[in-house]
């Protein structure tokens, strides 16, 4: 009902003191939720709450692989079959019963397995682009346009082979699964379903030109006139663009301000 784990980063997310309550992964919890059993966390500096089962490498060590050289990796499992019957013989020190009795009982009050594996998955949060398209590891993804808006949240769930995204807000029927594609090798591409774009404008009702309607229509042909008026007529003289720019001297600001002219002071004055 219960596995005990060691503080590992995997399963606690950040240590705490004595008697306070231990923050757990989230993927841990979903783990230990899918599988129905309880996450017990070893207190800290408490090495002997796990039992010795470490202490299994070290006896696989000298019994198996002491003072043994082996030619291939089949030649190494048929020494360690060899050797499991001889320890499950044996009388446990810890427990002191037979290991194989006490393996039976083990074996028999664990419960099966659920019929669907818990697939371990890299998990993000994406929003969705105009085009349907959403981008992870440098790649683009296509989700269906008429289950989703542009600029929404959606969650990719990314394995080795395959990337699944899946809305945050389950459908009607329960669903949040939005469509499957295999996963990119490299960057740059682009993974579409084109039944994906159903619903998206394609820009038929649009009033759009082309080179040959602009040719055959004598509206677009001959360019347009200009309209006659005095600001029409001003710029089409030549002169109007050589007029030149009156200039006064400074002696004239002078006068009307009734302030004298600036003079650098001479070698005498100085």
């Amino acid at each position: 009902m219960s596995i005990v784990y060691d503080r590992t980063k995997t399963v606690v997310r950040r240590h705490v003191a004595p008697g306070e309550a231990v923050p757990l992964h989230p993927e841990a919890v979903a783990f230990a939720g899918h599988y129905d059993f309880d996450v017990d966390v070893l207190a800290a500096y408490r090495p002997q709450g796990k039992g010795r089962v470490e202490r299994q490498v070290g006896i696989v060590r000298d019994h198996v692989l002491a003072g043994r050289a082996f030619s291939s990796i089949k030649e190494l499992n048929a020494a360690f079959a060899a050797w499991v019957p001889l320890r499950r013989a044996k009388v446990h020190g810890t427990h002191g019963e037979v290991i194989g009795h006490r393996a039976v009982r083990d074996h028999m009050a664990l419960r099966p397995l659920p019929a669907t594996p818990y697939v371990v998955t890299q998990r993000h949060l994406r929003h969705v682009g105009k085009d349907c398209l959403v981008a992870f590891d440098a790649n683009l993804y296509s989700v269906p346009a008429r289950k989703v808006r542009p600029r929404r949240l959606v969650e990719i769930r990314a394995t080795k082979s395959q990337v699944s995204l899946h809305s945050t807000v389950p459908g009607s029927a329960g669903q949040t699964l939005l469509a499957v594609h295999p996963r990119a090798v490299g960057r740059g591409a682009r993974i579409v379903d084109e039944t994906h774009w159903d619903g998206l404008p394609t820009g038929a009702g649009r009033r759009v030109t082309t080179g040959d309607d602009a040719l055959s229509s004598p509206r677009r042909s001959q360019p347009p006139k200009a309209e006659a008026g005095p600001l029409q007529a001003l710029l089409n003289r030549a002169a109007a663009a050589n007029i030149e720019v009156g200039r006064r001297p400074l002696s004239v600001y002078d006068e009307l301000t009734g302030t004298r002219p600036f003079t650098a002071p001479t070698k005498e004055a100085r």
